[in-house]
């Protein structure tokens, strides 16, 4: 009798024992897997960055030979000229996304004010390596907005997981903070339009 009392707690015991375990089990893998999804969605946003941060230098790295041959035509616009590379020498010195996401605003709109002076110089419309940096150019805005988009999706997932209840404590524990977006002003919302028709002569 003594014994089967005995064995009786021991299976009691065995089974708490189990229980606990399972239980503690169950509470780590939640919080890896919550801790593991921080993790994942900030380099998600990470990797989108670096996507975004690369179509952008794209554009910058067209905008001296845009500029060289405007200068040809419309050499007295030298603010605009200067205004444009301060603007390229901020982002490339800039340290945080917001700040990039600024001076590649402030280029955009020195940018689309270069272009328009293709209406005031038919010269310059019909250069032909101005056309062909205005199509390249195009194409890079076009990369810039599909990457903004891709970028700022990984943003949104990342901070509506940070703002839920067991979200934000794993963001927490990982170190993960909300994310900024990357908004497009209204002018880098307009892609520089490129126009090949000749200006007409009276």
């Amino acid at each position: 009798m003594h014994q089967r009392q005995t064995a009786g707690k021991i299976s009691k015991g065995l089974i708490a024992l189990i229980v606990v375990v399972v239980v503690v089990g169950i509470g780590l893998a939640i919080v890896w897997m919550g801790y593991d999804k921080a993790i994942r969605l900030d380099e998600a946003v990470s990797k989108q960055w670096a996507q975004v941060d690369t179509v952008l230098a794209r554009r910058f790295d067209l905008i001296p030979n845009l500029v060289e041959t405007v200068k040809g035509y419309a050499a007295h616009e030298q603010e605009l000229f200067t205004h444009i590379a301060d603007a390229r020498t901020r982002y490339f010195q800039a340290g945080s996304v917001g700040e990039k996401a600024e001076a590649a605003s402030q280029v955009q709109g020195a940018l689309s004010r270069l272009l328009l002076l293709r209406e005031q110089y038919p010269e310059l419309k019909a250069n032909e390596n101005f056309l062909a940096l205005q199509v390249q150019l195009e194409g890079a805005e076009n990369r810039i907005a599909v990457e903004r988009k891709r970028y700022n999706d990984a943003v949104r997932e990342v901070n509506t997981y940070a703002r839920s209840f067991f979200g934000r404590a794993f963001c927490s524990m990982a170190g993960v903070g909300q994310a900024r977006y990357f908004e497009a002003s209204e002018q880098q919302k307009q892609v520089p339009t490129v126009s090949f028709e000749q200006t007409r002569e009276p």
